[in-house]
């Protein structure tokens, strides 16, 4: 596989999917997401929402792959279509076993005995085994990492720890708790798996498209066909892709209310509060985890399109509970890119803390 990027045709190839892709997902993104979003919202429970998210990724995609074996089976490609799918999973795989030393090393993990004491009370409420409490440097934001081969862990940055209470923290503990309790790296991971076998399959048909459609075993195929499968099967990858990113904001929520069962639903909302708030105030911070290859992990990692630094607070000042619970009300209230959050990997977090009213109004006790 490692000789394919150093392939001519296979460049030629990726560059024409990636012009396809960015057209695709502003389309996506700017006129038919929103028009679904809106039919679809209210329409179905959280739950039931996380099961139709993962059954359309999962059934779409495996059907997709399917398919796709089917014509290369027909070209006589079928050893390189296994060769392309052992190389993608090994590749994640390695990559979910190692990422944790990776993450240790270049954010100059440490571990943090009362940051551990908070882990273990939060675990001990959660019911679950403590994971490994770290400390890294950074703006205020928190994750999850890890596996049962390298350890779990809950990191926390300097810059969370300054701008919330305990109790808040108790909340954040709590929604990096609850990825592990769901197991969504794992789960994240391999549903990450499927649209890129879908991805470098199309890529795949791109190139034989255009070698000139030549076939190992048998009789030449179309070019041209086999350059539109191609297309085609890169362009649905991005809107598998786009279901897989909907499917992680679900479980955001998930964990914002695991979060909320730990400390209790206005620690979680004020917490999220304060972040929002923060990285209203600070636009460099903002652009430092839009360019972070752990956002997606973070608990806050999607820049409000529409936020505005409206707050009267300096990062460096403290926030009275007051003000904070006055301010709720506002972010609650804010409005909400729809282009903007459907190609993000977390909710916007006004809609975060409406969802934790909900569960409140409802009374209910989502673990």
């Amino acid at each position: 596989m490692i000789w394919w990027f150093y392939d001519p045709l296979v460049i030629i190839a990726m560059l024409l999917a990636y012009i396809i892709g960015f057209i695709t997902l502003n389309i996506i993104a700017s006129l038919i997401a929103p028009r679904v979003a809106r039919k679809l919202s209210n329409k179905f429970s959280f739950y039931t929402s996380m099961y139709v998210a993962g059954a359309i990724v999962f059934i779409g995609g495996f059907t997709a792959i399917y398919i796709l074996w089917l014509i290369i089976e027909n070209l006589g490609y079928s050893i390189l279509f296994t060769d392309l799918i052992i190389f993608v999973i090994i590749m994640n795989i390695v990559m979910y076993i190692i990422s944790p030393i990776i993450i240790n090393v270049s954010y100059g993990a440490r571990h943090d005995p009362e940051l551990q004491m908070l882990v273990d009370e939060a675990a001990r409420r959660a019911g679950m085994k403590p994971p490994k409490a770290i400390v890294v440097n950074g703006p205020p934001n928190a994750f999850a990492y890890g596996n049962s081969l390298t350890g779990k862990y809950v990191a926390v940055t300097t810059g969370m720890l300054g701008i919330v209470d305990k109790n808040e923290l108790l909340g954040v503990i709590g929604h990096e708790l609850g990825h592990h309790k769901h197991r969504d790296n794992f789960i994240m991971l391999f549903m990450g798996i499927i649209p890129s076998i879908i991805y470098y399959l199309g890529l795949l048909f791109m190139r034989t498209g255009l070698a000139g459609g030549y076939g190992r075993e048998r009789e030449e195929g179309n070019p041209l066909l086999l350059l539109l499968i191609g297309i085609g099967a890169i362009l649905l990858s991005l809107i598998i892709q786009v279901f897989i990113l909907a499917f992680s904001r679900l479980r955001e929520y998930y964990a914002d209310a695991h979060g909320a069962y730990v400390a209790g639903n206005k620690e979680m909302q004020r917490a999220l509060a304060k972040l929002h708030m923060y990285y209203s105030y600070n636009k460099e911070m903002r652009e430092h985890i839009d360019s972070s290859k752990l956002r997606t992990l973070f608990i806050y990692a999607l820049t409000e399109a529409v936020a505005n630094p409206f707050y009267p607070y300096n990062y460096r000042r403290s926030i009275s509970y007051g003000d904070v619970d006055k301010l709720i009300e506002k972010i609650k209230n804010l409005p909400v890119d729809p282009a903007r959050e459907i190609l993000s990997s977390h909710p916007p977090i006004p809609k975060r803390l409406r969802f934790l009213d909900n569960i409140l109004l409802n009374n209910e006790r989502i673990r």
